[in-house]
Parts: structure tokens; C-alpha cells; sequence
């Protein structure tokens, strides 16, 4: 069995997306976890989920979970702030450099990151 080609990752965890297609169409948040295998992004507060637990010992009464499942990578973009909206995500190299840009047909600007908290 062949394995599977993977797509080309340019979003990060903490990378804020809109999601262009699916249920969740429209709705932006950040991006808790990559999924590189599954070509999958897990985004903060979208494609929730309903996971139903059994009682065990240390939970005897069992529940509900509610939790985030992952998003085809293809159905998400990139969300510029300047020009809200989705954009595309490249690297430049410079100087001996690689710097990650926002790509678009009339600029292409360096994407400043997010300190660590």
C-alpha cells in the first residue's frame, strides 16, 4: 500500500483562520493543533462535538463531552486582520532568511507574530 502524499503546511498553532467551506462556513478562530497526518486543523471553538463517556471509577456518572474535532485543512484560510478576509500564506527567502507572507495579487507583506504567552 502507497502512503498517502501530504499537502503542504503553512498555518501554525495560534494562526488565526476563517473557515471557507463546510457547516462551520464563515465563523474565524485560532488554531489550537495541526494535524500533519490527517491533513486536519483543530480550530478553537469550531466543529464541536458531542462525545457520550460511561460511568468508570473515577467518573461514576459518565457525561457528555463536548470537544473540538479537526477540519479539513483544505476547508480553512488564513485570516488577515488588515483586509479581513481569507488570504493565502508563503515564505520568502532573504538574506538567507525564511520569512512567512500573506500572498495576494497586489502586495505581499511579512505576517508579524504573535508573542507566546
Amino acid at each position: 500500500m502507497e502512503a498517502k502524499k501530504r499537502r503542504k503546511v503553512r498555518l501554525k498553532a495560534g494562526d488565526e483562520v476563517i473557515v471557507i467551506s463546510g457547516r462551520e462556513k464563515g465563523k474565524r478562530g485560532a488554531v489550537r493543533f495541526v494535524d500533519k497526518k490527517r491533513d486536519r486543523v483543530v480550530v478553537e471553538g469550531l466543529n464541536k462535538v458531542k462525545r457520550f463517556q460511561r460511568p468508570t471509577q473515577e467518573n461514576p456518572k459518565g457525561g457528555v463531552l463536548e470537544m473540538e474535532f479537526g477540519i479539513p485543512i483544505s476547508n480553512v484560510m488564513f485570516y488577515d486582520a488588515k483586509t479581513k478576509s481569507g488570504k493565502r500564506v508563503g515564505y520568502l527567502r532573504e538574506a538567507g532568511e525564511r520569512k512567512r507572507v500573506v500572498r495576494s495579487k497586489k502586495e505581499t507583506r511579512e505576517i508579524k507574530e504573535k508573542a507566546e504567552k
